[in-house]
């Protein structure tokens, strides 16, 4: 189930953002973090009540939509993965241009979702 994009190869469509498209992306992306989806959901719906507000809600769905278009497009992973792999490097300047590059792939990634 692979598209092409202006990104290059991805792995899914870019889903709508909705819990039931977002659900659907991350059981072909990331499956294992299904569990933790659900939580934050909870977390997320439980807030929105107490504070009478959507906010809550609205937030659970830009960071998994971010979460999910970084992993369905491979050449955004592997950035991330590269980046966070050099966060606590014993060399500063290595784990500040990993802090700046993940810095830079959170960006496009929400920039893509926001798109």
């Amino acid at each position: 189930m692979g598209t092409r994009s202006e990104h290059g190869h991805e792995l899914v469509p870019h889903p709508e953002q909705t819990p039931d498209a977002l659900r659907a992306a991350l059981a072909v992306v990331t499956p294992k973090r299904l569990p933790e989806m659900q939580r934050t959901k909870d977390d997320a719906f439980a807030k929105a009540v107490e504070w009478r507000s959507l906010s809550p809600v609205r937030s659970w769905v830009l960071a998994w939509a971010r979460d999910i278009e970084i992993a369905r497009r491979p050449d955004l992973a592997a950035r991330h993965a590269r980046a966070r792999s050099n966060l606590e490097h014993e060399d500063a300047a290595t784990a500040r241009e990993a802090l700046r590059e993940l810095s830079a792939v959170l960006d496009e990634a929400m920039k893509a979702v926001r798109a």
